[in-house]
């Protein structure tokens, strides 16, 4: 126990002084993690509507895919993604093996689907009498569209932000396409990993202190998000 308290005491003080290295490690995680949830909500949302709203031969399988993908293994994807983006790859004369962008990639794969689902089952709850009434008083696609997203504005904000929880916690992505290059694709889960097995475990807690502050913000967001939701509903 005077191990763990040690460490804690440590890790507040690291975050109280404001140490360079751990503000850099932070700053990445939130860069690629906006930006891949950036991406991945234009992709996701406007499928998701589409998807929502349509009816074709497949639908059925599509969203079993989509619900089977929820639960892809960042491994996965980060084989995927390598086995493109290296040098022997399909895509590596880009040279993004290593990058940020190459993280960006990995991570906008894994969340795609998971906006476009939960964006699916916010537009799902939308009385279709909104959708009728829009058509009726003369909207285009486009308008009647807005309309919807304004109504399932709360359920698809929950989305997105359930998304970037999702990437901001996730380390094989991160390893795998990054490489944990110090101050320029280490995050904080992988720092974190990096730091266990060298035996140094201030900054580990320190960073962990970081991302279970992050998480936290977002997990009450995201209820936020939940609530209005709920309230809109009654």
């Amino acid at each position: 126990m005077d191990f763990l308290f040690d460490s804690l005491q440590s890790a507040a003080l690291l975050l109280l002084a404001g140490d360079p290295e751990l503000l850099v490690i932070v700053g990445v995680s939130l860069k690629v993690s906006s930006i891949s949830t950036f991406i991945a909500s234009c992709l996701g949302i406007p499928c998701g509507f589409f998807i929502a709203y349509s009816s074709f031969y497949g639908k059925r399988l599509l969203l079993t895919c989509l619900n089977t993908l929820l639960a892809l293994p960042t491994v996965v994807i980060g084989l995927l993604v390598y086995s493109f983006i290296s040098r022997r790859g399909l895509l590596g004369s880009f040279d993004l093996l290593y990058t940020q962008k190459a993280i960006i990639i990995g991570q906008v794969i894994l969340i795609v689907p998971l906006v476009t689902t939960l964006t699916i089952a916010a537009i799902s709850r939308i009385d279709q009498r909104y959708r009728k009434t829009a058509l009726t008083l003369g909207a285009t696609q486009l308008q009647m569209a807005w309309v919807i997203i304004q109504e399932a504005r709360y359920g698809i904000g929950a989305a997105v932000i359930a998304s970037f929880g999702r990437v901001i916690a996730e380390v094989g992505i991160s390893m795998m396409l990054g490489g944990n290059a110090r101050g320029f694709t280490r995050t904080m889960t992988t720092a974190m990993a990096l730091e266990y097995d060298k035996g140094e475990f201030v900054l580990a807690v320190a960073l962990g202190l970081c991302l279970m502050s992050i998480a936290f913000a977002v997990n009450l967001l995201f209820h936020f998000f939940q609530g209005r939701t709920g309230v809109d509903a009654l």
